[in-house]
């Protein structure tokens, strides 16, 4: 059955970071996805990754004689370009938006950087851990005795910068059908991250938000974090309403006055250490046992090997292998069109094919290889 973005036509340049990923999110929707390749591959941006599946791969040099030419022909079919180079770098090519947008006038184009198209950083390097810096994030995440914590890709990169990609792009998408005019759309890493971040902005105004390590959702209260367990490993508490708060204390047997003052910010260091000595009485999978499927609002902290075969992700099937290769599958999940993750494709699998389908003759593909613009 064909995904809810099926016969949306989608150029991709390929590129490292965040792009591919928001790429991967439109295709497992259905979109129809060429990737453009360089003669060799990135970091684990294409060429048989998880995250370059559900493609096509067209491996071409776009500064060499002739394939600009082609990439701009490629283009006056596509609804979506997605670049994910510094500001600039497209532009040099031949491929900037202004050029794009008059071959092809619907396009949405898009682009994603750390720092945005302008301001003063734009032109500088980064990585996922510089931008998530400055939006006021990253200082929240940690513990107050140390510095902060790097939370992974997954708030910057990720959430921040390929999820608000691909909605921009769906927005634009859109917008075009009706318009008929496509747009630029300016997904940063750095923007996206902020906005992520604006429930917490909200407790600081409000006077819910403190120092580092001190707050309801960042391990503060002793109600809502990790916990370490007699085996060395972990399990999680978020029992912050009333009621789960309750089936807390009396599934754990925390019957002292102590535990009966939950909003108590003074008591909090004192309510934790004393849930730290408990919680280390007992392993991981007895703590499952006496509080999985409760109210307590408790999980299990699972690493990348256990994951995949946790029950609750086997009933739903969140994991799925491809080729020796688990990993996690399509979501979000649609009764009537749902995703489907693609193939995994290797650089220039479909290049002869993609050429052909643009009307180059075999003179003109030779010409190509000779200018050392395909392989």
């Amino acid at each position: 059955m064909a995904g809810p973005l099926a016969g949306v036509k989608v150029v991709e340049m390929n590129a490292i970071g965040p792009a591919p990923f928001a790429v991967m999110l439109l295709a497992d929707m259905g979109a129809e996805v060429i990737r453009i390749d360089r003669q060799q591959s990135g970091f684990l941006n294409g060429d048989d990754s998880v995250i370059g599946r559900g493609r096509r791969s067209l491996v071409i040099d776009p500064r060499k004689p002739g394939a600009t030419e082609v990439l701009l022909t490629l283009i006056e079919g596509a609804d979506v370009l997605v670049e994910g180079f510094r500001p600039g770098v497209m532009e040099r090519l031949g491929l900037g938006p202004d050029v794009c947008l008059a071959r092809n006038p619907k396009l949405v184009y898009g682009r994603m950087t750390g720092w945005g198209q302008t301001g003063p950083l734009a032109p500088v390097a980064g990585h996922d851990l510089n931008y998530l810096a400055i939006t006021g994030a990253l200082h929240a995440m940690g513990h107050a005795d140390r510095e902060p914590t790097p939370p992974l890709h997954l708030a910057g990169d990720m959430g921040g910068g390929a999820m608000f990609l691909a909605f921009g792009v769906v927005c634009a998408v859109l917008e075009a059908r009706r318009s008929g005019k496509g747009q630029v759309v300016d997904a940063a890493i750095s923007d996206g991250a902020a906005l992520l971040a604006t429930l917490f902005y909200e407790l600081k105004q409000s006077g819910q938000w403190g120092e580092r390590g001190s707050n309801l959702f960042d391990g503060g209260a002793p109600f809502y974090g990790c916990y370490t367990c007699a085996d060395g490993r972990f399990i999680t508490i978020g029992s912050i309403e009333p009621q789960f708060y309750q089936q807390l204390v009396e599934l754990c047997g925390l019957h002292a006055p102590l535990f009966q003052a939950q909003w108590d910010r003074g008591l909090w260091p004192q309510q934790r250490q004393q849930l730290e000595a408990l919680f280390r009485t007992r392993t991981r999978d007895q703590w499952c046992e006496l509080l999985e499927g409760t109210e307590v609002c408790f999980a299990p902290v699972l690493d990348f090997s256990e994951a995949p075969a946790y029950a609750h992700h086997q009933a739903r099937g969140t994991f799925m292998e491809s080729d020796g290769v688990v990993h996690p599958a399509p979501a979000p999940r649609l009764s009537r069109t749902p995703a489907q993750a693609g193939a995994r494709v290797r650089n220039g699998e479909h290049s002869l094919q993609i050429l052909r389908e643009l009307g180059l003759d075999e003179v003109a593909i030779e010409a190509l290889r000779s200018g050392g613009a395909i392989r």
